[in-house]
Formats: structure tokens, sequence, C-alpha cells
């Protein structure tokens, strides 16, 4: 596996879906759980294309259903990494959905996705390629991507929030070393 650093759009990935009536609550819409299921797949693909491994789920971030997606509409999931770590890799997923016939487009949902890259024979993490990027938005996401990978390693018991420099230095905190 090459450790050469790989742009973001090399492994974006895209999924369509429409909503059928399974896939709903008793209002006719989208069942959450679906909707997580959906987010998960196009994201583990992207990490895959990105690590060129096998990944597994390690986290998502804050999930929050901002519209209704109803029975009968198209939604589209789209999959960019936004940094990779040591062995864990960062993706983020958009979810916009629309009618039958293009109209009423809008974005619904977002999240974060954490994947754990995996040797095929021994399923033990693997080093990941480094992301590049190009634009002004995966530059940011890119930046932004240490303190959000913080908050997780918080949030999961791995750091203590003594320990958190990055969101230190977002809040001007003084920082030993960093100065």
């Amino acid at each position: 596996m090459s450790l050469k650093p790989k742009k973001v759009s090399d492994s974006k990935s895209v999924m369509t879906e429409m909503i059928m009536p399974n896939d709903t609550n008793p209002m006719g819409n989208l069942m959450g759980g679906y909707l997580l299921r959906w987010m998960d797949i196009v994201s583990a693909i992207c990490a895959g294309k990105h690590c060129e491994a096998n990944v597994v789920t390690a986290s998502v971030d804050h999930v929050s259903f901002q519209t209704p997606i109803k029975v009968g509409e198209i939604i589209t999931l789209e999959a960019t990494v936004t940094r990779a770590f040591r062995t864990s890799v960062e993706v983020f997923v958009e979810v916009f959905a629309a009618d039958m016939k293009g109209q009423n487009p809008r974005r619904c949902n977002h999240a974060y996705f954490t994947f754990v890259g995996l040797d095929d024979s021994s399923a033990k993490p693997v080093e990941i390629p480094p992301v590049l990027p190009l634009t002004e938005i995966e530059q940011q996401r890119f930046e932004s991507a240490s303190r959000r990978r913080e908050v997780r390693l918080i949030l999961s018991g791995r750091m203590k929030p003594e320990d958190a420099t990055e969101i230190k230095s977002l809040f001007g905190i003084p920082v030993p070393g960093k100065e």
C-alpha cells in the first residue's frame, strides 16, 4: 500500500436511494436507523477507497435529523475524507433530498464518521495514507478534524480534557510548548 498523500476527490463516494414505504415510520418519514445505515455504508466505501484496506466504523459524531425525508423522495449521500491520522480516517457525509423530478432539493443531514483501516490477514490496524486537501472547504475540514478527534477521544475516555491541545488553542488557552 502506498502512503503518499491522496486527494479528497480520489475517494469521494456518492450513493442514491429512493425512499420506499418499508423505509418509513407511520408518518411516512424515513426512519433514522435506515438513514444511519446508508450513511455508514457510503462512508465506509469512501474510507476503504482512501485506506486501500478493509475498514471498520470506530465512531459517529453527533447526528441530528434536520428535516424529514418523505416516502417517494430521492436521497443522495455524498462522502468525502477529511483527514487521516495514523490508523484512522475521518469521513464527512452529507445527505440531500429531493422529489422524483428533482424539485424541492435540500440538505437534510450530515455527520462525521471515523474508520480504522485493517490488515486483510491479521485484522490489525494499518497505517493510513495522508489526505491532500486542495480546495478551501477541504482545507477547513482538514484543519478542524484534529479538534473533532480530540472531542471524540475525550468523550470515549481515551484522552484527558487537560491534554486536548487543539481545543485549548481554539479558545486561546495557553498550551505549554506551543507558545
